[in-house]
């Protein structure tokens, strides 16, 4: 069994800066089973949960930011008008991740924020970039923080931004294994700072990732931070290459 199919909207941002609704239409029509938030220019939590009702898209995680401090009630707020989907904490700063002194204390920001996800009802995760990669200990840090934190605490894997870091990304998602179980699937050079393509366009080795990911992976979800051509074609090719390939399915019946 394929795992469903998901897009990171944040790829799509200038789109949906000028028409949230239009764009996640196209999102839908493109086949796309889920959309995974991160934000909601021109709308609000609430209206954009009508939408991907409507339009029979699940929303298979949200980018937000900690649960914790002055925010808590406004990312709560965002959590439940969404009906409470898997919490991805996109990022948090670089230099917690240039130590073990750095990792334990992220270990403590995490596992607190975990907490708070748990009375609430929704699942707490990390998104890794370049950094999270940064030998620890002959490990890269990301593995060693995956030793560290509650166990509940999972991880999105960027597998694009694991390469760029010079961790084997399928080897990582086979580390980490259920741990693991959303996986951002991207294209292209694999040069910081060059822009991406359309997944089957790049130097990815996407074949290995899915393969790895099996079984825990829950969504394959397409982001692109920057791409080299335009962007909502872009998230339609790489629709087509992930379910064109049998690595991901969608709501598309063809």
């Amino acid at each position: 069994m394929t795992a469903p199919i998901s897009v990171q909207l944040y790829s799509l941002r200038e789109s949906m800066n000028k028409d949230f609704r239009g764009t996640v239409e196209k999102v839908a029509r493109m086949g796309y089973a889920g959309v995974e938030p991160a934000g909601f220019p021109g709308s609000s939590p609430k209206e954009a949960m009508k939408l991907f009702e409507d339009l029979g898209l699940k929303v298979s995680g949200v980018h937000a930011g900690l649960p914790l401090g002055e925010k808590q009630a406004e990312i709560l707020n965002i959590m439940e008008s969404l009906g409470n989907p898997p919490l991805v904490i996109p990022s948090q700063p670089a230099e917690l991740f240039d130590s073990m002194e750095g990792l334990k204390k992220l270990t403590v920001i995490l596992n607190n924020a975990n907490k708070v996800a748990k009375l609430h009802g929704f699942r707490l995760g990390f998104h890794n970039h370049v950094v999270e990669m940064n030998p620890i200990e002959g490990r890269s840090a990301l593995l060693v923080l995956s030793d560290l934190l509650d166990p509940e605490i999972f991880f999105e894997v960027d597998t694009y931004w694991a390469k760029v870091g010079g961790v084997d990304p399928a080897e990582l998602v086979k580390k980490l294994g259920s741990k693991a179980p959303l996986l951002h699937i991207k294209d292209g050079p694999c040069v910081k700072g060059e822009p991406m393509v359309a997944l089957g366009e790049g130097v990815m080795d996407i074949g290995a990732i899915v393969e790895a990911g099996r079984p825990y992976t829950e969504w394959l979800i397409v982001e692109l931070d920057a791409c080299a051509t335009d962007m909502v074609e872009a998230v339609e090719k790489s629709y087509r290459y992930l379910v064109g390939k049998g690595y991901a399915h969608g709501n598309k019946q063809d």
